[in-house]
């Protein structure tokens, strides 16, 4: 991701200690919520500039930017190697990793980080083709939440798999037809939660790395939720079994 728009996305990567080149700001575009962006910046020695609207709009290939653009400044990607690494880090807590096989559209994905944020995760893992990629509008629908949470993009998810396997992560996968509900499993232990895509679910070779599938009941006509709810459902039920298990 080489820029980033919105006020939010924008505030909420700088307080994260993001880094970025330079913001640039519309013309004639001062409130308060801006002026809190200048002053982060400023505190960071992250240049600001006010541009005519148009520059913005060609830098942000849109016109839905709120008057402020962020250049990211060139930093190391996450790896599957970091994400262990800063699991093995957190104390008193298993690790927690999100692994996405086929996600495509950027909304749920921004959805899932922000999410998984939330939960505790400590990050999450995406294949390289085949799923939304890291863009602006990810940041945007994750609301911040990309600026604060590791996503590792690999090559191969399969094999990434069994790195967290040989790592000793359990893997859980969500398939509807399952006949485990997802409240049956221990996630107080390392855990990765494996979602598959919006169409056609996990594929068959993702599926049958995981250790355990479970489904989510529910009940009428509907059978399955959208990716980045169930992926929340799955999570905080990770979060209140962790949470029920620190303070026995």
């Amino acid at each position: 991701m080489d820029r980033l728009t919105g006020i939010h996305a924008i505030r909420e990567a700088l307080e994260a200690g993001s880094a970025f080149d330079r913001i640039l700001i519309a013309k004639g575009r001062q409130d308060t919520r801006v002026e809190e962006i200048v002053e982060l910046a400023r505190a960071q020695n992250i240049p600001v500039r006010f541009e005519d609207r148009s520059q913005l709009d060609r830098l942000a290939n849109s016109r839905d930017h709120q008057g402020v653009v962020a250049i990211a400044a060139a930093r190391p990607p996450a790896t599957l190697e970091s994400l262990l690494d800063q699991a093995n880090k957190s104390k008193g807590q298993a690790g927690l990793i999100v692994l996405l096989d086929g996600v495509e559209d950027p909304h749920n994905l921004g959805a899932i980080i922000r999410t998984a944020l939330a939960a505790g995760a400590h990050g999450i893992v995406i294949p390289e083709r085949r799923a939304a990629g890291l863009t602006d509008a990810v940041a945007r629908a994750s609301a911040g939440a990309l600026a604060h949470l590791p996503v590792a993009k690999v090559v191969n998810l399969v094999r990434a798999m069994e790195e967290l396997k040989q790592a000793g992560y359990w893997l859980v996968g969500l398939d509807e037809t399952s006949v485990k509900s997802y409240t049956e499993l221990d996630y107080t232990t390392p855990t990765g939660i494996v979602m598959g895509g919006e169409a056609n679910g996990l594929h068959e070779l993702t599926r049958k790395r995981c250790d355990f599938l479970v489904s989510l009941p529910t009940t009428g006509p509907v059978k399955s939720l959208n990716v980045s709810v169930a992926t929340g459902v799955v999570l905080f039920e990770a979060l209140r079994q962790r949470h029920r298990k620190s303070t026995q």
